[in-house]
């Protein structure tokens, strides 16, 4: 069976991508996944960056807002929708998520720092590194 994979990090754009993945699932009558990946703080230590402890209230809470939006993006539509809530680096885990995926679909920009870039830097891994075809979604109209 197909499956749709979505990265969710709660942009505006984000949520645009997962109502574009919703309905492009209930075309292919596929599941999607929506990913949602929290940072983990990196600290440098003795001139070694290491990870910091994973915040349990912040992937809860990150995971409670991506059940919230992916219910809201599936309302009116037959799709059925798994949430999973992770720590690390994102472009990283969303192209460890999509493995095995028959599409991933993410935003064109994030939470980044750099709003003026049409491509964020999350969507331009996965567009270059997905072993499965990838959908970079506008966040905004074009025109």
């Amino acid at each position: 069976m197909a499956e749709i994979v979505v990265g969710f990090d709660g942009s505006a754009g984000a949520r645009v991508a997962l109502e574009w993945a919703v309905a492009e699932a209930e075309r292919w009558k596929a599941p999607v996944t929506a990913v949602t990946v929290v940072p983990r703080m990196v600290t440098v230590g003795a001139g070694a960056p290491m990870l910091g402890p994973v915040d349990r209230e912040a992937l809860q809470a990150m995971g409670d807002v991506t059940r919230a939006a992916a219910d809201k993006a599936a309302a009116g539509h037959e799709v059925s929708i798994k949430v999973r809530a992770i720590t690390g680096v994102p472009a990283e885990e969303l192209l460890n998520a999509s493995a095995g995926a028959d599409l991933l679909v993410v935003g064109s920009r994030g939470h980044g720092g750099f709003a003026r870039l049409l491509l964020g830097s999350v969507s331009s891994q996965c567009a270059h590194h997905a072993d499965c075809p990838v959908v970079v979604v506008p966040s905004r109209p074009r025109g």
